[in-house]
């Protein structure tokens, strides 16, 4: 997707669920982000060290069995610490220990699975988009908008 600068930016994926990045991946590249998913974490950070100067956003489950999400945003961070982050988890997000874990690492979402594809898709057009267009709501998105169907069940 096209930002105001009219550079090309990258947002990144990272579940050990393939399944899971697959429809994340395709949701996103239907509303013309260009995405790179990965189920290994390590591989990620290898792109990301790479590419850090294209990314916009990284998304990112916290429990996966290479590494976790905390630690893996945390590498994000010292590569490029104002990179936009969200953390996907399955279970319950405790603040308090996320806190303690990393005291000094903004997380700009916590999304707690499931998650729609509507309302994730929202939040990635909110946080990516800031002064280009104006944000939009949940209700206010739809599959037509962005060239045919999706599926938006839930992650």
């Amino acid at each position: 997707m096209k930002t105001g600068d009219g550079e090309s930016n990258f947002i990144m994926v990272v579940d050990d669920d393939f399944d899971i990045v697959s429809l994340i991946k395709l949701s996103f590249q239907r509303r013309s982000f260009n995405v790179f998913g990965f189920t290994d974490p390590r591989l990620a950070l290898e792109h990301f060290n790479l590419n850090a100067a294209r990314y916009i956003l990284v998304i990112s489950d916290m429990r996966m069995p290479q590494m976790n999400g905390f630690e893996f945003i945390k590498k994000i961070k010292e590569i490029k610490p104002e990179i936009k982050v969200f953390l996907m988890t399955a279970f319950e997000i405790n603040d308090i220990e996320f806190r303690r874990v990393l005291p000094c690492t903004k997380i700009d979402e916590f999304i707690q699975k499931p998650v729609s594809l509507e309302k994730l898709n929202t939040l990635v057009i909110n946080h990516t988009m800031d002064g280009v267009v104006t944000k939009i709501s949940v209700s206010k998105t739809s599959d037509e908008d962005a060239g045919g169907p999706v599926r938006t069940g839930s992650l």
